[in-house]
């Protein structure tokens, strides 16, 4: 597929990872591939997977749309075709409650692809409220959904907490794990305070888990996450595995917000074989 295939946006994306995720698996003999924080699934799209994949989230929603575009991408471009890219339709569609799947995949991509930022935020009813992000010259491609949906083909979409992605690890499995959360801002302290309800503290310590038991079944695991130090103390005895640093740009904001470098640890237990 490529790189960066996703197709939608998704704030905390990993495309920018993608080349280094890449050279990391290159010449390991990996069976099943799993992402359990499935988001836009960029690393999935960029990697040719020798056997089934699981993907899952905790976000019906995005599961549901996935599904659609794997089972009948037609059916989506067909719902997608009647909408167009202007203030009036974009509130409308936001407004609608499409019970069909295929109708609801359709206002799922409409609004993750001209919503403002392509953030994806509901209100205390559950109501999606992301306002319209007139992006003019954007328009959907449908090509895109239909190679999306030939690399969904093998992929396993569901719909639970990361912890039950156990189900379906067995040795040899690779597992990309990217939780949600945002980098610090201040000290370590108020990093947790502002992540709690993103992904708690209590969240890390499972995940920490998780991790050590992906290293016992002898699967691989390639985990993302937060420079903290709070995370760093939490990841890096776990799991047998070795901590890397890696930067990026800033990405979350609009055109005019201030885009600085920004660092991230990446835990895992694939052997070094060479200087990455």
């Amino acid at each position: 597929m490529g790189r960066n295939t996703s197709f939608i946006r998704w704030a905390g994306g990993k495309s920018w990872l993608v080349p280094f995720v890449q050279e990391l698996v290159s010449g390991l003999q990996y069976k099943n591939y799993h992402e359990p924080f499935m988001g836009g699934a960029s690393v999935f799209f960029a990697l040719e997977e020798p056997g089934m994949s699981y993907l899952s989230d905790m976000n019906e929603e995005l599961i549901s749309a996935f599904s659609a575009v794997r089972d009948n991408p037609q059916r989506v471009i067909g719902y997608l075709s009647e909408f167009s890219n202007d203030e009036e339709c974009y509130y409308a569609v936001r407004e609608s409650e499409p019970r069909e799947k295929y109708q609801r995949a359709a206002r799922f991509l409409y609004l993750n692809a001209y919503s403002f930022n392509g953030i994806y935020r509901v209100n205390k009813q559950g109501k999606y409220n992301v306002p319209y992000g007139y992006r003019k010259n954007i328009r959907i491609d449908y090509e895109r959904i239909l190679r999306v949906s030939k690399k969904l083909e093998k992929a396993v979409l569901i719909a639970q907490d990361f912890a039950d992605a156990k189900e379906n690890i067995k040795a040899e499995d690779l597992v990309f794990l990217d939780p949600p959360y945002v980098v610090p801002k201040e000290s370590s302290e108020v990093f947790i305070k502002y992540n709690q309800t993103l992904f708690s503290l209590e969240d890390q310590h499972r995940l920490a888990d998780l991790i050590d038991w992906i290293d016992d079944q002898q699967a691989y695991f390639i985990l993302t996450n937060a420079y903290d130090e709070t995370i760093l103390k939490i990841f890096q005895d776990r799991g047998g595995g070795r901590v890397i640093t890696r930067e990026r740009s800033s990405l979350i904001g609009g055109k005019q917000a201030y885009r600085g470098k920004i660092q991230e640890y990446i835990f895992t237990n694939i052997p070094e074989r060479k200087e990455l």
